[in-house]
């Protein structure tokens, strides 16, 4: 069985794109930040998981899903690679999301929004140097679009 929960802050506004052609889908990308239960040296850590949402789910992502907004996920985790243009092959794993919602009601997330002004978070690591472009997303080989299951 595959099933992954998680409870986190983005880390940034989800990223969503569209699909080509007659019936263009919508994908979300964002990253949560996800406190770990025991502290190092007194301070808190956390893991930073990469999440991707499809369809109305990606939609809902879209419009309703802030930078500092805690949200519950579930879902699966996916694993791939693929080989990069410097001819390196890079792994990745991320959740795809089935279900979100908010963990926090407006007015907490509001509060919580105030007194943690942008401070940018760390961006999770990638596997390899050159791994994604600017905007987050994977560099994607030409060619391999008829590979993708969507």
């Amino acid at each position: 069985m595959n099933k992954v929960i998680l409870m986190g802050r983005l880390t940034r506004d989800p990223e969503v794109r569209y699909s080509a052609g007659e019936n263009a889908l919508a994908i979300a990308r964002y990253t949560l930040a996800v406190d770990r239960r025991f502290r190092r040296d007194g301070e808190a850590t956390a893991d930073f998981i990469n999440c991707v949402s499809f369809g109305r789910t990606a939609e809902f992502a879209e419009k309703y899903y802030r930078q500092g907004l805690k949200i519950v996920v579930s879902g699966r985790i996916q694993t791939g690679s693929y080989t990069n243009r410097d001819g390196q092959k890079v792994y990745t794993t991320e959740v795809v999301v089935e279900e979100q919602e908010f963990a926090e009601s407006k007015s907490a997330s509001d509060n919580y929004a105030a007194s943690h002004p942008q401070t940018s978070a760390p961006a999770p690591s990638m596997p390899a140097p050159g791994a994604a472009s600017a905007d987050g997303f994977m560099n994607i080989p030409d060619g391999i679009d008829e590979e993708l299951p969507f």
